[in-house]
């Protein structure tokens, strides 16, 4: 996993840098695991924006990836490391010995030809999948369960891995890349290892072009709209008016807290933010 860097031949090339691809060992997905996705472009069943900036983007099918590693007891063989365009991290397909073919999250470490296995009896190897209760303490995980059965919510994103702190009654806690700790069930299921393609933070897009490719659209300034569409809008010249940043519709922008209480947030146990 490398980063490729290009000739300055136009000024969005000058600082662009992709990624060479070079553990991915097959082009197409298996048909049978994939599935068309439907663009909203942040429109409601009204056809109403209801999330601003999303449009366009390039056509892309939705591969099938198995977050809960549910097959206990069967070996799977590692066919092909994939790319899958709708999120950072590489794909491993799995074929089972009962024939059975599925994706997962590709940990580092995993290649063609391994074999993994979900349940009690497994190794403590990357991309094998168990409960927490039998993770030995100090392990780095990715790809947990907040609910037993629900499948796996966090620890997805490519590079990033928890690590298993601690047991206690029916409880583990985890540290999460963010740096918060939390609490989990023992019984919730968890891989072992750190999730791949740990690059991905470090490429730049170079021009503006491709996060259209993504479907991100362009951001506007509140300050350069005008007072009829934005708080901080109107003025001549440049000019805040001496007000906090806002959203359009006037919620604090910076330090207020916007975030809901969730029924999960009684397993943080510490804050990311906290000193």
């Amino acid at each position: 996993m490398g980063i490729k860097k290009y000739k300055a031949y136009t000024p969005g090339r000058r600082t662009m840098t992709t990624s060479t691809f070079e553990e991915i060992t097959k082009k197409e997905p298996e048909k049978s695991l994939v599935e068309t996705l439907k663009k909203t472009a942040g429109r409601n069943n009204l056809g109403r924006v209801t999330m601003r900036h999303r449009g366009g983007g390039c056509k892309r099918l939705y591969r099938i990836i198995d977050f809960k590693r549910d097959k206990m007891a069967v070996p799977g063989k590692v066919a092909s490391i994939e790319y899958d365009p709708n999120r950072s991290a590489r794909i491993a397909l799995i074929h089972y010995v009962d024939g059975e073919k599925r994706y997962i999250l590709a940990p580092v470490g995993l290649g063609v030809g391994d074999t993994i296995t979900a349940g009690p009896d497994s190794d403590i190897r990357p991309g094998n999948a168990m409960k927490l209760k039998d993770i030995p303490v100090g392990t780095f995980i990715h790809n947990i369960e907040l609910e037993p059965g629900r499948g796996g919510v966090m620890v997805r994103s490519a590079g990033t891995s928890a690590q298993l702190m601690a047991k206690e009654g029916k409880k583990a806690f985890i540290r999460l890349p963010s740096g918060e700790l939390r609490l989990a069930l023992l019984e919730c299921m968890a891989t072992i290892g750190q999730i791949g393609n740990e690059d991905h933070e470090n490429l730049t897009y170079g021009k503006a072009g491709k996060t259209r490719w993504l479907g991100r659209r362009p951001h506007v300034r509140g300050m350069v709209m005008n007072p009829v569409d934005h708080p901080l809008g109107g003025g001549e010249g440049r000019s805040k008016s001496n007000k906090h940043p806002v959203s359009p519709w006037g919620t604090p922008a910076k330090g207020y807290r916007t975030r809901k209480r969730k029924p999960s947030d009684i397993f943080i146990v510490r804050r990311r933010f906290e000193k």
